[in-house]
């Protein structure tokens, strides 16, 4: 008997947590057992090629928002060659309107709903071992029987000390971010989240979790991000877990955390400030900052608390931080979106994730989907195309915003003179808005353009800007400025192999150049000259542009040392 767990990831750096803790707490069946990994980044035929060549007794696919497209077409070319072979399906993507989808899908034998340790260890043991006898004696299934929809209930809700630690020494981790839960449930109601549905919050017990992480830290894994829905609910239980990762860090491993900025107390505070730079992240969910909206999605924040917590952990300069808003929540027009937008972008956060409100089956969000005025797509992740505050034209423009955003602003790749802009725009928001307007308009979406080919865009950008009035300055005093600035975020990220056609030429420094660097690092180290004292460091904030100097100012970039937040070069005044 061969029962063959198949994931597909969004990413080949994703790994499926569900899949592994399933193996590893069926382990009486273990070598009956396998588990095949794949991304919806993969050719489909590969994967039905993948699993067909495994032969299964038995298939069982996890189903998500992500995968389902993928999965529907897999169930379906994969019952053609195996017609015998039962297919089962788990996830959140068929947990809800499970019937809808088996009448839907008649290849589909039966979905597990709900937590599947103990579903998928009865259900395997079924095949394996004939025990439990028949199908209705296992909790959390829904299948078709003599033409009836069979359900058996909720699935077990099992103590998560019970659950084995899914990874050992021979998982090929070195290059996945590797995914861990300490906690299960969310203290919250958020009605957009499925999280909210969950009726307990469960802890793993504390000697275990550090006893785990202690292997991930021991096998150098470069990223652990932990799945708990707000990780820092419980202050005891987070500060155990931040003072043991302290207390191994061996340099190499972060830890990824989603927390509630507005729930820090002074003393975990006080700990995080001590953290290597780099040792941890933090995802801080914020959605919105229109009190109405706030209100309507049952959030719970205390926004000034929020405000002063992040802007103290920036100042630390040893935390990522990456921030979340949501666009399409109830009560949340365009004018509302761009104040939100500005009050979160105003943090500085590490990142800000523009992202769109994905209605999701199961939730309050889509019980309530007419209410609100909701359209949205009819195939996964279901995002939202209008509401009754938000015309599909609105939509359209802020996802141009989200797009300068993650070219501009998340990649680190054009900090300085992103800042520089900000000074000369009343707000961030307008300033995304009318860069997106404006690779609209030239038609430059969807098409695939270098570093410097950007940089070149950019500054056509502010040429024009300026001769249409919708910003003020001089041309000759606006274009010199931000052509450095270009420089400089160039050669912060890489020492260019292919030099700016508009920067200044370096070869009259050449003597002065070679003095103001005795040691030759080569292609380590790269001096730049330039005519205005740009911040040293990315995070530095600029409050207004800086004047041109009359004698020129050395700058060496030194990509041997990177800020670990950021990887950008170290850069200093010579």
């Amino acid at each position: 008997m061969k029962i063959v767990l198949t994931a597909i990831n969004a990413k080949y750096i994703h790994s499926n947590l569900a899949l592994r803790n399933f193996v590893a707490y069926t382990a009486d069946c273990s070598e009956h057992l396998v588990l095949k990994e794949y991304t919806i980044n993969h050719v489909p035929d590969q994967i039905l090629q993948g699993i067909y060549r495994e032969q299964p007794d038995v298939l069982c696919i996890s189903c998500y928002i992500w995968n389902i497209t993928v999965v529907e077409t897999l169930i379906c070319e994969f019952h053609k060659l195996l017609p015998e072979v039962p297919i089962w399906l788990g996830g959140p993507e068929v947990s809800f309107e499970s019937e809808a989808f088996l009448t839907t899908h008649p290849e589909v034998t039966g979905i597990m709903r709900g937590e599947g340790e103990d579903t998928f260890a009865a259900l395997a043991r079924y095949y394996v071992y004939g025990s439990p006898e028949y199908l209705e004696d296992i909790p959390g299934l829904v299948f078709w029987q003599g033409g009836q929809l069979r359900e058996t209930g909720e699935s077990l809700l099992l103590p998560l000390d019970h659950i084995p630690f899914c990874y050992d020494n021979t998982d090929d981790l070195a290059h996945r971010i590797v995914y861990y839960e300490s906690s299960r449930g969310c203290p919250f109601r958020c009605s957009y989240c499925l999280s909210s549905l969950e009726k307990t919050l469960r802890f793993r017990s504390l000697d275990l979790v550090k006893e785990e992480l202690s292997f991930f830290v021991e096998q150098e894994i470069p990223q652990v991000k932990f799945v708990d829905r707000t990780f820092n609910c419980d202050h005891e239980h987070a500060m155990a877990i931040w003072h043991h990762i302290r207390s191994i860090d061996r340099g190499k491993t972060n830890f990824h955390f989603e927390v509630s900025a507005d729930l820090f107390r002074e003393d975990e505070l006080t700990l995080l400030s001590t953290f290597r730079p780099g040792l941890i992240q933090l995802e801080i969910g914020v959605q919105s900052t229109n009190p109405a909206t706030i209100s309507e999605i049952h959030r719970q924040m205390d926004l000034p608390r929020l405000k002063e917590v992040v802007t103290r952990i920036r100042t630390w300069h040893n935390i990522h931080m990456h921030l979340d808003l949501i666009a399409g929540l109830p009560y949340e027009d365009y004018d509302t979106f761009a104040r939100s937008f500005d009050e979160i972008f105003a943090l500085a956060p590490s990142q800000l994730q523009l992202g769109f409100l994905k209605v999701l089956k199961g939730s309050y969000m889509y019980e309530h989907a007419g209410e609100y005025g909701i359209l949205r797509h009819e195939t996964a992740p279901y995002e939202v195309l209008s509401t009754k505050w938000l015309s599909f034209d609105d939509v359209l423009r802020i996802k141009r915003v989200e797009e300068m955003l993650e070219v501009y602003y998340n990649s680190w790749q054009y900090a300085l003179t992103v800042r520089l802009f900000l000074c000369i725009y009343p707000s961030a928001f307008q300033f995304f808005q009318r860069l997106g307007d404006y690779y609209d308009d030239h038609r430059l979406f969807g098409c695939s353009h270098s570093r410097l080919a950007r940089c070149e865009i950019l500054l056509d950008f502010l040429q024009e800007e300026l001769e249409n009035g919708a910003i003020t300055g001089n041309a000759d005093d606006l274009l010199p400025l931000f052509r450095e600035a270009l420089v400089y975020d160039l050669y912060a990220r890489e020492n260019c192999k292919r030099r700016p056609d508009w920067a200044c030429d370096l070869t009259i420094f050449k003597q002065e150049i070679r003095a103001r660097n005795p040691e030759n690092k080569g292609s380590l180290r790269h001096t730049e000259v330039f005519h205005y004292a740009f911040p040293l460091r990315d995070s530095d904030a600029i409050s207004a542009l800086p004047p041109r100097t009359e004698d020129p100012l050395f700058y060496r970039f030194n990509y041997e040392v990177r800020d670990p937040l950021t990887y950008q070069a170290t850069v200093e005044r010579i």
